[in-house]
């Protein structure tokens, strides 16, 4: 039971510290609204990860063989959507900057906390390199001695919240990010910086072997 508890701990956290495009969304986000809705979204991606978590501990193998032939078309899938994330952000900062509506927060956040939680969980849901991640985890770990469905569950259970515990603190860093900058071009600057960064990434997504 502790081995499958530190094992699902570590899983959670390999997959989710590392900071790429989601994490980089997540982060801007926050700092564009407010915590309730990075918080969310935060939970979009550690619901991901959980799903994933599970259907590598039920079906590993089958589970890699299946989507040998569609990761293609999910990295594809995957960075378009990220690059129109970006370019939707970069546009709506430029175009709120020039109607001088960055000076004060808004009373009502432009992302809803339920759209930003299935925004991040459909992001984080195309990318294939969670579920190649918890499949090789899995495969590599298991013994010839069947895992206990409890086990299994307690894996799952323990990466989850170990991505929602790194995906919080990252929505955090967003909330303080935007109260830190609060003026007009503060705000430009950084929600072009993060779109920036968000292509960057997706496009070395493509080149990644």
């Amino acid at each position: 039971m502790t081995a499958a508890l530190v094992a699902g701990l570590l899983a959670g956290y390999g997959i989710a510290i590392p900071v790429g495009a989601v994490a980089t969304y997540l982060v801007s986000l926050t700092a564009r609204t407010s915590l309730r809705t990075g918080g969310c979204a935060a939970l979009g991606v550690a619901t991901a990860d959980g799903l994933y978590a599970l259907v590598a501990a039920l079906g590993g193998a089958a589970l890699a063989a299946a989507l040998q032939p569609v990761l293609a078309p999910l990295r594809w899938a995957s960075v378009l959507v990220l690059l129109a994330m970006a370019v939707r952000g970069a546009v709506g900062a430029v175009r709120q900057y020039r109607e001088q509506r960055l000076a004060a927060r808004s009373v009502r956040d432009p992302v809803r906390p339920a759209r930003a939680y299935l925004t991040l969980l459909g992001i984080t849901l195309l990318n294939p390199t969670t579920v190649i991640y918890f499949a090789a985890l899995v495969l590599g770990s298991r013994t010839a001695e069947a895992v206990r469905p409890l086990e299994q569950g307690v894996f799952v259970l323990a990466a989850f919240v170990a991505s929602a515990s790194w995906q919080l603190l990252l929505a955090g860093g967003g909330a303080l990010l935007g109260r830190a900058l609060t003026g007009r071009r503060g705000r430009l600057v950084t929600a072009l910086a993060s779109s920036a960064v968000i292509v960057v990434l997706a496009v070395r997504m493509l080149v990644a072997p």
